[in-house]
């Protein structure tokens, strides 16, 4: 723990399945009292009471200047996103949301000297004109949902600020993210965290994707790792300042059902794919991240049993402690 260290961070929506998680990572690092969460409410249970939070909207660019100021904020990990399922339902929101609100932090960093920004894109930036297999880093981008094209505008003004202004501006393109720690935010991969939940609960689960469905996911502390990786890593060997691929699992619901029955052989699947399987095939089924392999020295720890194993095992455990 770096408790001298001299940076402040400041997370923005930090109650979501990633935001939860990386600041207890970061307070690990820094200390508690150098990490300042923030969400647009209190958070659900005391997940902050081992450090400061507050209120905030990042869409009050006052607000958020402001509290930049006050706490004399160094680096910025922009979280607050509207995913692909619910920025479905809400596409204008979603796009004021994705992308005003990540205008806000990027103006923000450039008025106050703020020292490093973090912001996530997703593979939601690719679309149907993609290579589906292996997706480069630098191909087609034609996202066919709001949460692709605001996130693939996010990239632009992205590099746009580090051109420009040379902001320190680094992201990630991250898969579906699997946590058995939080509750999935409204995303296309959601599957493949309630499945593990559903599996334990109820023995059975009701898919909304088709079976057979591919697409590159990874478990939470290998993209906790690899956001710090990234940000931890020198300015000089930043080549990619949109965002990096970042790649770990590749499975379908099929995949997925056979790992849990390692474990639990009578877990029953059944299929029906809903507005959320076109979604998907829009997207990869694979990610070639040779560049954040290059560039910073990714490299991801769990492959799909491993995190099987380790899903299960935490979800009985916390199930016991419920009881207890």
């Amino acid at each position: 723990m770096m408790e001298t260290s001299t940076e402040k961070i400041l997370l923005i929506g930090a109650n979501g399945q990633l935001g939860t998680e990386l600041t207890e990572a970061l307070r690990n690092i820094y200390g508690n009292n150098r990490v300042v969460a923030t969400d647009v409410q209190a958070p659900p249970d005391a997940s902050s009471a081992d450090g400061p939070f507050q209120i905030l909207n990042v869409l009050d660019k006052a607000g958020l200047g402001a509290l930049i100021r006050s706490q004399k904020i160094t680096q910025i990990y922009h979280l607050a996103a509207l995913l692909s399922a619910t920025g479905e339902k809400k596409p204008m929101l979603a796009w004021e949301l994705n992308v005003n609100g990540l205008l806000n932090v990027l103006e923000a960093a450039r008025e106050c000297s703020i020292r490093k920004v973090f912001w996530p894109s997703t593979i939601a930036v690719f679309g149907t004109q993609t290579p589906r297999l292996h997706t480069p880093q630098h191909t087609v981008t034609d996202p066919v949902t709001v949460y692709g094209i605001s996130k693939l505008a996010g990239e632009r003004w992205c590099e746009y600020y580090f051109a420009k202004y040379r902001i320190d501006v680094r992201g990630l393109r991250y898969p579906g993210l699997i946590s058995y720690k939080n509750p999935p935010g409204g995303g296309t991969t959601d599957y493949a965290v309630e499945i593990y939940q559903q599996a334990l609960e109820k023995g059975s689960y009701q898919c909304y994707l088709a079976s057979d469905t591919y697409l590159p996911m990874m478990y939470m502390p290998d993209a906790i790792r690899g956001t710090l990786q990234l940000m931890e890593a020198e300015a000089s060997r930043i080549t990619v300042r949109s965002s990096y691929n970042i790649g770990a699992l590749s499975f379908s619901p099929q995949d997925v059902t056979k790992s849990i029955r390692e474990h639990i052989p009578d877990f029953a699947v059944s299929y029906q794919p809903d507005f959320r399987q076109q979604i998907a095939e829009s997207w990869p089924q694979s990610i070639d991240d040779s560049v954040a392999r290059r560039d910073w020295g990714w490299k991801p720890e769990y492959n799909l049993p491993q995190m099987t194993a380790d899903i299960l095992v935490n979800l009985r455990n916390i199930k016991e402690e419920r009881v207890v």
